[in-house]
């Protein structure tokens, strides 16, 4: 039999508060954006050279990963699109030396405007790519792990990576 605190007979449960230190980073989470419309599947070109899917980090005012995906979809390539046109497909873990990089992929069904190149962004050179003329190098990893999951029938080669997939709902 186990003592318990004089607390625990009042049926409430306390807890611990947190530290004033934060932990030592070693995370990195964002999203990846599948745009795609009857022109086809929307990819841009890195400063770095790899083509991509709009996507970014997400910060802690944007209050949900379906915000962070209509903030960075406009900060990237000037999209505007609504949160209820995101749906969330799950989320991908890898790492990159020791950050752990948590990327939550999502399908936005709606969005207006054209793509373009944004001032101080690292991607842009925005470009419709039909899915049976993906580009067949330069994919970034993780828009190609994104990619992958959504779509298994694309003909992709990635690095393995694990996804938990969101449920449908």
């Amino acid at each position: 039999m186990h003592a318990h605190p004089p607390h625990a007979e009042s049926g409430r449960i306390t807890t611990r508060p947190r530290t004033t230190q934060p932990p030592t980073p070693h995370a990195a989470v964002g999203v990846g954006v599948i745009v795609i419309r009857e022109e086809g599947l929307l990819l841009g070109r890195h400063r770095l050279g790899t083509l991509e899917l709009p996507g970014g980090t997400v910060e802690p005012y944007d209050g949900s990963f379906e915000a962070t995906v209509v903030r960075e979809l406009a900060e990237e390539t000037g999209l505007s699109a609504r949160t209820d046109d995101v749906t969330l497909l799950g989320t991908l873990v890898d790492h990159v030396g020791d950050v752990v990089r948590i990327t939550v992929g999502a399908v936005v069904r709606s969005c207006q405007g054209q793509p373009s190149t944004q001032p101080d962004e690292s991607v842009g050179g925005w470009e419709w790519w039909p899915l049976d003329r993906l580009p067949r190098q330069d994919l970034f990893e993780c828009s190609a792990q994104i990619l992958a999951h959504w779509r298994p029938d694309l003909p992709i080669d990635h690095p393995p990576a694990h996804f938990t997939p969101y449920a449908a709902g």
